[in-house]
């Protein structure tokens, strides 16, 4: 199929940029391409994300199924209890609703994104 797009970047509206910025470098190992007072960006080199302030940002509430879902990110770990134990201490919180805990685990960013931590595939 020949492709009408290719994906340049992701944005989260957060409240505060710089926060983000921090957490996702730490977790990604990416370079900040961008900084400024309502805006920070990451990238690999080919692949960016994107952070910018929206005055009155409320998280999403996870899991409140009367909202709809907005998104979530997957990265893919090798050990599940070193992963999380080393996002945690970066800010990431644990909520107690966990779906798919066999076979993945959700956690929150410090803006209160949910993302996943799921195994490599072998």
């Amino acid at each position: 199929m020949t492709a009408i797009a290719s994906m340049g970047m992701v944005n989260l509206d957060c409240d505060d940029p710089h926060i983000l910025a921090a957490f996702y470098r730490q977790v990604l190992g990416w370079e900040v391409a961008h900084e400024s007072d309502d805006y920070a960006m990451l990238s690999n080199g080919s692949v960016m994300l994107g952070f910018g302030r929206v005055k009155g940002y409320t998280p999403p509430n996870w899991p409140n199924e009367t909202e709809p879902k907005r998104y979530h990110l997957d990265f893919y770990v090798d050990d599940y209890d070193k992963a999380e134990a080393a996002l945690l201490a970066l800010g990431a919180k644990k909520p107690e609703f966990q779906p798919g805990a066999d076979r993945w685990r959700v956690l929150l960013d410090p803006a209160g994104h949910p993302f996943c931590i799921c195994l490599k595939s072998e």
